[in-house]
């Protein structure tokens, strides 16, 4: 299960929309827990492809270094990316599959139709190694701030919030 805030998950979202037509991409960080990965801050990240940002992207390894240090400053962990696919479903392609190489973490994919984010999914990519790594469908628990002293959470699955 990926846990986020709701000011974590309107943010993702938000950046597919802003980057529309292009693919946007980013960094979860976080902690990796028994019931998922719980991410505390997202981290916008530049898609670096030039020729088919529309539908593909790319971070670039020294930006991800950079947020990796990041991380490890604030005390947390890289958990998960995630990145858009304008007017194409939340659903991982071959190509982000050959490229997901971060086993244990959260890919969440959002959909965004004619510059509206639509549907967000989350994809965990379990495995020992390249030649048995896979995704499985990933349940999205959100926390609603504000509601109460704890907070309340509503999971999603497939749908928007």
């Amino acid at each position: 299960m990926l846990q986020l805030s709701y000011k974590h998950y309107e943010a993702l979202r938000a950046h597919g929309e802003e980057t529309y037509p292009n693919e946007c991409c980013g960094v979860l960080l976080g902690k990796a827990t028994e019931g998922g990965n719980d991410v505390r801050e997202i981290v916008r990240a530049g898609n670096t492809r030039t020729d088919s940002a529309h539908n593909r992207y790319h971070i670039a390894p020294q930006e991800l270094v950079k947020i990796q240090r990041q991380a490890r400053t604030l005390g947390f962990d890289i958990v998960g990316f995630y990145h858009s696919h304008p007017d194409h479903p939340a659903q991982w392609s071959k190509t982000d599959f050959a490229e997901a190489h971060w086993l244990g973490c959260s890919y969440v994919i959002t959909s965004v139709e004619q510059g509206k984010a639509v549907l967000t999914n989350s994809f965990f990519l379990k495995g020992s190694s390249e030649e048995d790594k896979s995704f499985e469908d990933e349940s999205i628990e959100i926390e609603i701030a504000g509601t109460s002293q704890t907070g309340e959470v509503v999971e999603i699955q497939g749908e928007t919030a």
